[in-house]
């Protein structure tokens, strides 16, 4: 008679499943489905102290916003407006979820970012004009990024 082996494989042996342990987290109340791709999703404000704040929606209306509605995303269980002209979007406290084409929203970042810069430029020269002789102003602008260590020169 042979000597018989019986092979059983690791994954039907049993073992102490370990267990990690959940860490709690406070609840986000603006949490948000992911935009598809291509897209950016942003909160809107339609309400401010109770009261409509309709110019508002309208303004990021026309600027190429669209309202994100509950029902696109059914798999999910996100805040949604149950009454009122925007009943059906997503949306909490007077916040409606809004997305835009990402190739709209960088032109959009790069206008807000050429006013910041044309803003910055008309106060440096502001300050330049009320400068006296005897005492000049001279911009100095030094950044510097660190990661610990000691600081070298």
């Amino acid at each position: 008679m042979k000597n018989e082996t019986i092979k059983t494989s690791r994954a039907s042996q049993t073992r102490d499943k370990i267990e990690v342990k959940k860490v709690w987290t406070p609840p986000n109340s603006l949490d948000a489905p992911p935009a598809p791709t291509g897209y950016r999703h942003q909160w809107i404000r339609s309400e401010i102290l109770g009261s409509s704040d309709a110019k508002n929606v309208a303004s990021s209306l026309r600027e190429g916003w669209e309202l994100v509605r509950a029902d696109q995303y059914p798999e999910t269980q996100y805040p949604e407006m149950t009454e009122g002209k925007y009943a059906g979007v997503i949306g909490v406290g007077g916040l409606l979820l809004a997305r835009i084409p990402e190739e709209i929203a960088l032109q959009i970042d790069a206008y807000y970012k050429k006013q910041n810069e044309a803003k910055e430029e008309a106060v440096e020269n502001n300050l330049m004009k009320e400068q006296h002789p005897s005492m000049k102003f001279h911009k100095e602008s030094n950044t510097r990024v660190t990661f610990g260590g000691t600081k070298k020169s």
